[in-house]
């Protein structure tokens, strides 16, 4: 869906480089047919991979007999019981619904109910800053919609902020509405079929309404552990995020049973790192390996509007974990040549880099936000979890003309006071 929008921006750019293009509406029900039918062939692939390699598929509901022992219950009802010497909880999460709010269950949905809408969701109040809620609002913002963002603090709470607030700015930019410092009090539908929201501003606690086709809840996410009876397994769990308690083997406190993904504490809400700690847990287990999974300098992309990649520390993990005196950032503003025909405002085009003061200057942390944000920190990535030094990137020859050319290119320090732009790829 972020690709159907980033294809609308295409289709405006078009005219520029001679392609006649006039302006074309979007078609929510062709997207929404086209992606949930890739989502199901996905599902479909799993169940035949595993049905190829010989691994039983039960689908069922299943829950903690004992230690060794799961009752799965069928959608007919039917129980199996299933024992087994070793048991790996991977469970997930789902999005979280604010049931404190009056009519937030009954009239709002989540990201999993988005995607799965076969009508255009119209109006559109996303509630929250997660990436999910950014994400969500880019990309309807992106096809068209009219969209609002409520947030209650900060966006992207645990990512640079530096960072995060260029991101909601070319949201904003972009057309995406921001309600900044509200909370929503009560969800109403009007007999037109709206949806009529009221929120408290936390500032003023003034009350305020609008109306909107759908209210769209991105507060976050909760483990799914309670339906597993975990206590008559003797698994524990934190008592404030309910989510499983394990340790660097991925091993939660009864020893043959082991947790990975979302569902356990402290580990980061990312696909991929979920499938290499399974990946690693399974060598173990069979005995051909003993590595276990590296949480650190994990990278990651926000893929909003402008993606916003990033890998390591951001500025404010590295200040406080080494002293400002003692952390170097060096960074620029740029224009992506993709940018520069269609004339399209580059202003929070921008990149920085997270160092160590002391000589060699090892990398802390990457931020890159601009086009293809994925792709460029995914290929650094891998040199700065070898240990890269500022001097080493500044060594690397780039390709012009590419956006991660741009890294290779970072003389300016923030200390210095110079300005940080530069004039583009």
């Amino acid at each position: 869906m972020h690709q159907a929008a980033l294809l609308g921006g295409m289709v405006r750019d078009a005219p520029h480089y001679g392609w006649a293009l006039q302006p074309v509406p979007h078609n929510w029900t062709t997207m929404a047919e086209a992606v949930q039918n890739h989502v199901k062939s996905l599902n479909w692939g799993h169940r035949v991979q595993l049905q190829d390699r010989k691994v039983m598929y039960f689908n069922i509901k299943a829950s903690f007999v004992d230690a060794h022992t799961i009752c799965g219950v069928s959608k007919g009802g039917k129980e199996t019981l299933l024992s087994a010497e070793h048991i790996v909880i991977a469970t997930g999460g789902r999005p979280r619904y604010p049931t404190h709010i009056e009519g937030a269950l009954e009239y709002g949905i989540t990201s999993d109910d988005l995607f799965w809408l076969k009508e255009s969701p119209g109006k559109t109040l996303v509630v929250g800053a997660s990436y999910v809620a950014l994400e969500c609002a880019g990309f309807l913002t992106g096809l068209g919609l009219d969209t609002t963002v409520m947030i209650r603090s900060i966006p992207l709470r645990g990512f640079d902020q530096q960072m995060s607030s260029l991101v909601t700015e070319y949201m904003a930019s972009q057309g995406t509405r921001f309600l900044r410092g509200c909370t929503p009090s009560r969800v109403r539908r009007l007999p037109d079929g709206q949806l009529q929201v009221t929120w408290e501003d936390l500032s003023s606690g003034k009350e305020d309404m609008g109306t909107f086709n759908t209210v769209l809840w991105a507060i976050g996410r909760i483990p799914e552990t309670r339906s597993l009876n975990l206590e008559k397994a003797g698994v524990h769990t934190s008592p404030t995020s309910q989510k499983i308690l394990v340790d660097a083997q991925e091993t939660t406190s009864v020893p043959h049973i082991y947790a990975i993904g979302d569902v356990a504490e402290g580990r980061p809400e990312l696909t991929p790192t979920a499938i290499m700690a399974g990946k690693l847990l399974a060598q173990r287990l069979c005995g051909q390996s003993s590595d276990v999974m590296d949480y650190d300098n994990v990278p990651t992309t926000v893929f909003t509007p402008l993606e916003y990649g990033c890998v390591g520390l951001s500025e404010e993990e590295a200040v406080a974990r080494h002293g400002e005196e003692h952390v170097e950032v060096y960074h620029a503003y740029y224009k992506p040549l993709e940018f520069t025909v269609a004339e399209r405002d580059a202003s929070q085009c921008y990149i920085k880099m997270v160092c160590l003061q002391k000589p060699p200057q090892l990398v802390l942390g990457l931020h890159f936000l601009g086009p293809n944000a994925g792709e460029v920190t995914q290929g650094f990535a891998l040199g700065i979890k070898c240990g890269a030094s500022y001097a080493q990137v500044m060594r690397t020859v780039g390709i012009h003309p590419t956006c991660a050319e741009e890294v290779t290119k970072l003389r300016i320090s923030k200390r210095s006071g110079l300005d940080p732009t530069v004039t583009g790829c």
